[in-house]
């Protein structure tokens, strides 16, 4: 299981986000361009005192994370507010990586089609969507009970 981070936005959010995948001995990908300078010191700044033991890989654009996924045969699955399938209902695979889009735009059409799965966290009607950093903890938290991939 991995977590992937589509030009993310708020350097709050990535910290968050990495300090839950470093938790879970999960790798993280950050798709950049991001929304700030990402660097040790903003991550540092915005809470991220586990960056040194989060396994971190970023990638120059989406053309080069997609290049990085089809090579490994990871299969990408899109956390969406526009998903087709409910959490609760999709069988995850160990190997996924989970993606999620920036904070201010989602993820591009070129996007959502190029991905093998679509999910929703089912969420009480009138409302938009979750925090970033907060649907990537459920939805890992998830992942990692179906496939028992949670630390012993």
């Amino acid at each position: 299981m991995e977590i992937a981070l589509f030009q993310p936005d708020i350097a709050g959010n990535v910290g968050t986000t990495l300090r839950t995948a470093a938790c879970f001995g999960v790798p993280a990908h950050i798709i950049e361009p991001c929304g700030f300078p990402f660097s040790d010191g903003a991550l540092k700044r915005a809470g991220m005192d586990y960056a040194v033991r989060a396994n971190v890989r970023r990638h120059p654009s989406w053309d080069a994370f997609r290049i990085w996924s089809q090579i490994g045969g990871q299969r990408l699955v899109l956390l969406t507010t526009g998903g087709a399938t409910p959490l609760p209902q999709f069988d995850f695979d160990q190997s996924d990586v989970l993606l999620f889009g920036s904070e201010s735009a989602g993820v591009p059409h070129h996007v959502h089609d190029a991905v093998t799965a679509r999910v929703a966290i089912p969420m009480q009607s009138g409302f938009r969507s979750l925090n970033v950093a907060v649907a990537a903890g459920i939805a890992l938290a998830e992942a990692l009970r179906q496939t028992k991939g949670f630390p012993a």
